[in-house]
């Protein structure tokens, strides 16, 4: 009886041991240098028939209380980058994109004036909705991308680097099948590119180029025209072939010179 009371108590105390050998061992690799805090920023575009637009929030606490900035906040230990993006977007807009993509990290020292955050930032491209502020954001709204308030934090330079990476994407992937209708006008179609790329284009010119790529096919509820009538309809309604796109998108052929 008393060699299974000691032997139970070898056994306990060897647990023990083993337990404290473990956290030491645990403790070897926990480092004593300061870490820096990780968020995430959304930039959101939209078109609404005539103009890019952005998705702001007005700050509802300091720092930079009223200010207008990008939706976003501090990941959590328990979700990933993206799941905080979603995650913020959600509880600041109350929108919910199907897709965002990551395009560029933000490091620089003294970014933020609370502590050194480093953020990682990403971009959806969604059809027009209904946001408002919620958490601790006080507002949310829609502002054209010509005509953006002062932001917050170096979230002008965020702007920039998306509406860059937003540029690049339009030349090798026909994006507008995320920003238009299901049925738009060429006219409509030429003003988001000339908002993305902040240039203007000759209509002919164009139509004629967006028409040869072959991902266009007229809405079977236009108008028929009069045979004698000539020109093209402004008013006529164009739609995607999402067969041809996701051919063109697996194979790489998308390519938009201007």
């Amino acid at each position: 009886m008393q060699e299974k009371v000691d032997k139970t108590i070898v056994d306990s105390t060897s647990k023990v041991a083993t337990s404290e050998n473990e956290k030491k061992d645990e403790r070897v690799y926990t480092y004593k240098h300061p870490h820096p805090s990780v968020t995430t920023d959304c930039v959101i575009f939209c078109f609404d028939k005539k103009d890019l637009n952005v998705l702001l929030i007005q700050r509802g606490v300091e720092p930079y209380k009223d200010a207008w900035a990008f939706p976003g906040g501090f990941v959590r230990m328990d979700e990933t980058a993206e799941e905080c993006a979603l995650r913020e977007l959600k509880e600041e807009t109350n929108l919910i994109p199907e897709h965002i993509e990551q395009f560029h990290t933000f490091t620089e020292v003294d970014r933020d004036p609370r502590e050194r955050v480093i953020s990682i930032a990403y971009f959806a491209l969604i059809k027009k909705s209904d946001v408002e502020g919620g958490d601790d954001a006080s507002d949310a709204r829609w502002f054209k991308v010509k005509d953006l308030p002062p932001l917050a934090f170096d979230h002008d330079y965020i702007f920039k680097k998306a509406l860059t990476a937003l540029k690049q994407k339009i030349h090798f992937e026909p994006i507008g099948f995320d920003l238009l209708e299901e049925e738009f006008s060429i006219p409509e179609l030429q003003r988001l590119y000339e908002g993305i790329l902040n240039a203007h284009f000759d209509r002919r010119n164009f139509q004629k180029k967006m028409l040869q790529l072959g991902l266009l096919k007229e809405s079977e509820h236009n108008v028929k025209r009069k045979p004698n009538a000539k020109g093209r309809s402004k008013n006529k309604k164009w739609r995607f072939i999402m067969e041809k796109y996701e051919e063109m998108k697996t194979n790489h052929q998308f390519r938009l010179e201007f």
